[in-house]
């Protein structure tokens, strides 16, 4: 299995200091990106299969068909296709990142109003945990204008170690992030669509925020909320509003 370097590092840090970025609250806001900060349904997901199978049939040589069948059996068994490629395919993980998921997200972007503000206005540092690639991560922060409310971002790049990927939502991962962040489990909270994400994030003491709206494919929320679901809203601005049951 190829590792690059830059797979190494804890993640992409965008203060220069924890000392400067905590402030007076020990809170963590650990936040997911698709579907948590913008509504990926919308326009982008279809983009990103439609990617992730043009990708993996260039790479290994298959026909489109083949191609989105080891898609679709990548992200399932791993939570994310490219693991799958790496670990079965010896594939280069960041030439296939920047194939997969290589468009322009600008016009694809849709997310509430005034999120920057919101976030900003949420007591505590802010880091981002995605299971996506870097570069993509980025673009949609840069084009959301929310790069400067996140301290670090920590993308499926950053969570590889020992030779293999642990992503979300892998218990050793929050793990590893809460160390580096220099925060207790109890101090940090996963908002985040997918449910099993936060069933993952209570294992490991975390408490937990499931963002819920029309449209998202992760989450299928029935009448009851989930014994490991500390609140359920609808957008960030719902979390400003009833943060309450998250205060200890």
């Amino acid at each position: 299995m190829r590792i690059h370097r830059h797979l190494l590092r804890p993640a992409a840090r965008l203060r220069r200091s924890r000392r400067i970025a905590t402030g007076a609250s020990g809170r963590l806001w650990l936040f997911d990106l698709d579907n948590t900060l913008h509504n990926t349904s919308h326009a982008i997901f279809p983009r990103i299969d439609a990617g992730m199978t043009r990708a993996v049939a260039e790479t290994l040589g298959v026909d489109a068909e083949t191609a989105n069948a080891l898609r679709s059996k990548y992200w399932k068994r791993y939570g994310a296709t490219v693991i799958g490629m790496v670990r079965h395919h010896g594939v280069d993980a960041e030439t296939f990142l920047r194939m997969s998921h290589d468009f322009d997200v600008r016009t694809l972007v849709k997310a509430e109003t005034g999120l920057a503000g919101k976030l900003r206005s949420l007591p505590g540092r802010k880091v981002l945990l995605t299971n996506a690639p870097l570069h993509y991560a980025r673009a949609v922060l840069r084009h959301l204008g929310l790069l400067r409310q996140f301290d670090s971002l920590w993308a499926i790049e950053h969570m590889n170690w020992h030779g293999n990927y642990r992503p979300k939502p892998s218990p050793a991962l929050l793990r590893r992030v809460l160390a580096r962040e220099g925060v207790a489990p109890a101090r940090a909270v996963l908002v985040e669509d997918t449910l099993e994400n936060l069933r993952g994030a209570r294992r490991v003491g975390l408490r937990t925020v499931h963002i819920y709206h029309p449209g998202t494919p992760f989450s299928k929320a029935g009448r009851n909320r989930p014994g490991y679901v500390d609140l359920r809203v609808n957008c960030v601005s719902d979390l400003l509003l009833r943060r309450r049951p998250l205060r200890r």
